[in-house]
């Protein structure tokens, strides 16, 4: 019941922040959290609109309408749905903590530069696409605010912060709307008019004519694609509509996911539970596939509320089955009162969503103690997410924080000269024979480097033993390096031998065998003993 309470206002400011009316943030609570409390794979997840999908479903709402936003949740649920069968779910684990506060650090930028609009009441015509536009409309007309309103989101704010140290079991959502509603009718009986959900958002009764605030029912089962477009009107279902709404659909997929799951996670350290990922992925699916049928928006697992839902004394998910059931209640019962919410109200409580979900302390902490190529991964993924996209955000992260990794990696393999160390070599050698172990995975990043050092200490050489027990990986560009090495000590008549392959590598030279020459593993033994007998035994017959 807790979260139910918590979760009308903030999905109905979801809603209105991802460019629809309130209602249609309430539809998404009701249903998708019934749906994803009954198949989800974590027992204490909140689903519903969240505020890192704003600013990806705002400019789908500005381009294709409701309608839009509805077909693409539909097809992102295909995706989800999918990547379920495929067991991806535990992919999550290799997006690295840089990648994922960046892009969410940049979603709360943008998400609490777009509510200062309605925060301060300023009258913008057409808020224009991108974060740079945005900004400047909002600079151009911020010199005329409208007192009522940035009064009231002052208000609200000061409520929402100061609430939570008198320490009760309310959450400070519910009485700083409630107060900021009073507030609000204070200064319309003063000669103060404030914008309110009942006077910016209006609806249809069944004799045709309008009311204000939202309706207090659910809305009746209809193609997606039927509600109204950006011009009111249905879009025509195709496939260059589909093709167009793709990237969308899969920049939602994605967010979901990571989010879900991450929600998941969170959940799990805090109750000692494990979560099944991959049923949360299928679960998070099916109800942004069933959703928009009946309205609703995209939703998935709130990390806020869940949280909340946890530390209220939930044990099992039918306590999302109540939220969800709360939330119908307000909706049917106290529609007409929710329709007296201020919108600068609504403003500021996403502001402070915004700040929560920034996870600002841990982005500081990152910065303070993480290495440089962490940070540069964050700031990238920040700064693409608030002035790009958030699809190319991640991707960008992935990508960069892959090749700083792999950087690192390569430079901690090593080769080292070991003829005389007593721990390796038993035996004494020929003269002009060397030992060198390589230390550290032989793949791509660092097989050429390897191979050059290698090579420049063979000069003179009348042999060598590469001792390669402490290389626990070998691939493509390990195994073409070696083979380069191998040639090049045939051209210089240098004779070469391997010792102790770890397993992984053995695979990989018995995949890569050949019968049209000499096979690496010919040219190994178990062990260097085993080598350097070899190796004397050879240099007595030649003697």
């Amino acid at each position: 019941m807790t979260v139910g309470v918590i979760a009308i206002p903030l999905a109905m400011a979801m809603a209105i922040a991802s460019g629809v009316p309130p209602q249609y943030g309430l539809y998404t609570a009701i249903i998708a959290g019934t749906i994803i409390a009954l198949t989800g794979g974590s027992r204490f997840s909140i689903s519903g609109p969240t505020a890192a999908f704003v600013v990806v479903l705002y400019p789908i709402t500005l381009k294709f309408g409701l309608a839009g936003l509805l077909l693409a949740t539909v097809m992102s649920g295909c995706i989800l749905i999918a990547m379920a069968y495929a067991r991806l779910g535990r992919f999550i684990e290799y997006i690295p903590e840089s990648v994922t506060l960046g892009f969410i650090g940049g979603i709360a930028i943008v998400i609490a530069v777009m509510q200062i609009p309605d925060f301060m009441g300023l009258m913008i015509d057409g808020m224009p696409e991108g974060f740079i536009g945005t900004v400047m409309a909002i600079g151009s007309n911020v010199q005329n605010p409208d007192m009522g309103s940035t009064l009231i989101g002052v208000f609200t704010l000061a409520v929402m912060i100061f609430w939570p140290r008198l320490r009760t079991p309310i959450p400070p959502h519910l009485p700083a709307l409630v107060l900021a509603g009073v507030f609000a009718l204070a200064l319309t009986g003063a000669g103060i008019d404030v914008d309110t959900i009942g006077s910016r958002f209006h609806y249809l009764l069944p004799d045709g004519s309008q009311a204000a605030g939202i309706p207090p029912y659910l809305p009746s089962i209809d193609w997606p694609w039927n509600r109204a477009g950006a011009g009111g009107q249905p879009l025509e279902l195709s496939m260059s509509l589909v093709s167009e709404l793709l990237p969308a659909a899969f920049a939602i997929a994605i967010l979901g996911a990571i989010e879900s799951l991450l929600c998941a996670v969170v959940l799990d350290d805090m109750s000692g539970k494990r979560h099944s990922a991959n049923s949360e992925l299928l679960a998070q699916g099916l109800a942004n596939v069933v959703t928009p049928f009946f309205g609703g928006i995209t939703a998935t697992a709130a990390i806020a509320r869940s949280a909340t839902n946890y530390k209220a004394g939930a044990v099992s998910p039918v306590a999302a089955l109540i939220h969800s059931a709360v939330v119908l209640m307000g909706l049917l019962l106290f529609a007409n009162a929710l329709a007296y919410v201020p919108m600068p109200a609504m403003a500021a409580l996403l502001m402070v969503v915004a700040w929560n979900m920034s996870e600002a302390h841990k982005t500081v902490k990152l910065i303070k103690r993480a290495p440089l190529g962490d940070i540069l991964v964050l700031m990238t993924c920040l700064l693409l997410t608030v002035f790009f996209d958030m699809v190319i955000a991640i991707t960008a992260g992935i990508l960069l924080a892959s090749v700083l990794f792999m950087k690192e990696i390569a430079t901690l393999t090593k080769v080292i000269d070991v003829t005389d160390n007593p721990d390796f070599a038993h035996q004494a050698l020929p003269e002009n024979w060397r030992v060198f172990k390589v230390d550290g995975p032989m793949f791509f990043a660092a097989a050429d480097r390897i191979l050059g050092e290698l090579v420049q200490n063979t000069q003179e050489l009348d042999g060598l033993i590469l001792h390669m027990r402490y290389s626990p990986y070998l691939d493509a560009g390990g195994l073409s390096s070696i083979d380069k090495l191998v040639t090049h000590c045939q051209a210089q008549g240098i004779r070469i031998r391997f010792t102790d392959w770890q397993f992984q590598a053995l695979k990989t030279l018995a995949k890569g065998r050949s019968s049209e020459r000499t096979s690496l593993l010919d040219m190994s033994f178990s062990s260097l003993d085993d080598a350097v007998n070899d190796v004397l035994t050879a240099s007595k017959r030649h003697e």
